[in-house]
């Protein structure tokens, strides 16, 4: 059975920065790419960042580029994304998703493995 699990969400002041893990289990992702996402409250799930297999390929939404860094450790079987300059429009459940191929993409229909989620509150 494979498993996406999220870590590493909270609260925290506009300006600061927090680091979301992802830990893949039951496949490996090593030649897949990965992906975040988030649902900001009352919203639509909306596409966040995206890494290829080897990290080599990054793809961003105009809304956090800039401000995220994704990235992930094959031998962990693991994927991070790094948030600064936090918002309170950053506010959402974020989510770790994973592909069946390597090409990144931005469609939550492109992915077909997901976690649960990780709540990150932006505070004002």
């Amino acid at each position: 059975q494979v498993r996406l699990v999220e870590s590493g969400g909270g609260l925290v002041q506009a300006g600061g920065s927090l680091r979301l893990s992802c830990a893949a289990s039951g496949r490996t992702f090593s030649d897949s790419a990965m992906g975040w996402f988030r649902q900001p409250p009352g919203k639509e799930r909306e596409f966040v960042a995206t890494i290829n297999w080897s990290g080599s390929s990054t793809y961003y939404s105009d809304s956090v580029q800039g401000r995220f860094t994704i990235s992930r450790d094959n031998a962990k079987n693991t994927v991070a994304l790094q948030m600064n300059s936090l918002k309170p429009e950053d506010t959402a459940v974020y989510y770790c998703a994973g592909r069946g191929t390597d090409s990144i993409g931005s469609w939550i229909t492109d992915y077909d493995y997901w976690g649960q989620g990780t709540q990150v509150t932006v505070s004002s």
